[in-house]
């Protein structure tokens, strides 16, 4: 692996020979067929990655070995997910107002320059971008709806633009309107962009100067806020996501486990600020047969393929939901028969459960609650989760009745409309 994207500790050692007085030349040398077969760019640029993060590390202990290299702010605390952008258009813009209609969000604001409409509840913001130019509209002609762009709260917006582009990232701007605000962006991997705000440079203002939003959020169904954001992207191109997200922000990194699909393996590794402010999951999918690489296959490259958005009650939210429309992943009666095996629940609680098609798991004492939508857009989903008792996965063992669901719908008659 590159430096940062395996599990040794590279910069301990790396400071070691630094403080030896050592001044020569640094190189890579990776024995990795993969990096060989691979695209020499790619390589190239996390090459290049790798070594200014490692070297900004060594630099902040040992300041006098690394004189020559030009600063960069320190890595970025993330503080959460500011909004997340489709780009949507046509027959395919009205099913997703639907699909968040039916998720309990309620139009907050639309653009004063453009044909983007807010949708919100609680702390979370979908951006429905419906214009013909510009990025969004060349994401959604070559990838049908998807999501284009992601918000980031973080510490410092100008700071994480800076360490970004010190470590290679493109940054990425549009022309602005009148009244608008310049956003500090860069290109992220896969065509995404990503926007960074914070609330000491006055860009969180950007609901109220550019949506007219003034009021408080709506509390829809109760969904609060993004628990984490699931990119899909070719086995291949997991280290790169790994290594981009965490020299850029420090965030920490979970061992890859096996996610299983009836049509294979899908290899998975969740990102995660200590905090849990911002999390990912990224999901390496080696063949088009299963879901994550049919989806990738698709839509010619899209990276996310869901967002879970958390509640503090998930029954409550369910039973509102089911006054909105919103029409849940169905779950079989096999699913349930295997829980009361594997947990022995209580039948009230059992029962719940199936009523409202959640999906639950335990570990240590603490529990998870799932509730997925039905696939739409070759492959797009949403999930709510309800967290209790510090539970820190992502339902891992929930995952093979999950795809088998959402391949029961999809298989045959095609992705339903709603």
């Amino acid at each position: 692996n590159m430096p940062g994207e395996g599990d040794l500790d590279v910069a301990a050692f790396s400071r070691a020979v630094a403080a030896t007085g050592y001044a020569g030349p640094w190189s890579l040398e990776i024995f990795n067929d993969q990096f060989r077969g691979g695209s020499p760019k790619i390589v190239a640029k996390d090459g290049y990655r790798s070594l200014m993060a490692l070297a900004d590390t060594v630099r902040r202990t040992e300041p006098e070995v690394l004189g020559d290299l030009a600063p960069m702010p320190a890595p970025v605390a993330p503080k959460g997910v500011s909004f997340v952008e489709f780009a949507a258009g046509g027959a395919e813009a009205e099913t997703l107002r639907g699909i968040l209609r039916g998720l309990g969000f309620q139009q907050a604001g639309h653009h004063l320059n453009k044909q983007v409409t807010l949708f919100q509840q609680g702390g979370v913001r979908i951006v429905l971008n419906e214009e013909t130019t510009g990025h969004a509209a060349t994401a959604r002609r070559v990838q049908g709806t998807t999501v284009c762009d992601i918000g980031l709260e973080m510490a410092s917006a100008s700071d994480a633009v800076a360490r970004a582009t010190a470590l290679g990232a493109q940054a990425f701007s549009q022309p602005t309107g009148p009244g608008e605000l310049d956003i500090p962006a860069i290109r992220g991997l896969g065509g995404s962009v990503l926007h960074f705000f914070d609330a000491a440079s006055g860009l969180a203002d950007v609901w109220k100067v550019e949506f007219g939003v003034t009021g408080p959020a709506p509390v829809g169904a109760g969904l609060a806020r993004i628990d984490h954001i699931a990119q899909t992207m070719s086995y291949e191109d997991m280290l790169s996501w790994t290594l981009f997200y965490t020299t850029l922000t420090g965030m920490g990194k979970s061992p890859m486990f096996d996610v299983i699909d009836p049509d294979g393996l899908v290899r998975s590794q969740a990102i995660e600020s200590r905090d849990g402010a911002l999390r990912f999951t990224l999901n390496g999918a080696e063949t088009h047969r299963t879901l994550a690489g049919n989806f990738l296959a698709e839509t010619f490259g899209a990276s996310v393929q869901h967002i879970a958005m958390a509640t503090d009650d998930i029954f409550a939210t369910a039973e509102r939901l089911a006054q909105t429309g919103f029409q849940p992943l169905p779950m079989p009666e096999n699913y349930y028969n295997d829980l009361d095996a594997r947990f022995g629940l209580r039948a009230e609680l059992l029962a719940r459960l199936k009523a409202h098609n959640i999906l639950y798991d335990r570990v240590n004492g603490g529990e998870f609650f799932q509730l997925y939508s039905r696939p739409f857009a070759h492959g797009m989903f949403f999930e709510i989760v309800e967290r209790r008792g510090g539970y820190a996965g992502f339902g891992a063992a929930n995952a093979p009745f999950r795809i088998a669901a959402q391949k029961r719908l999809m298989r045959g008659k095609g992705i339903p409309e709603t």
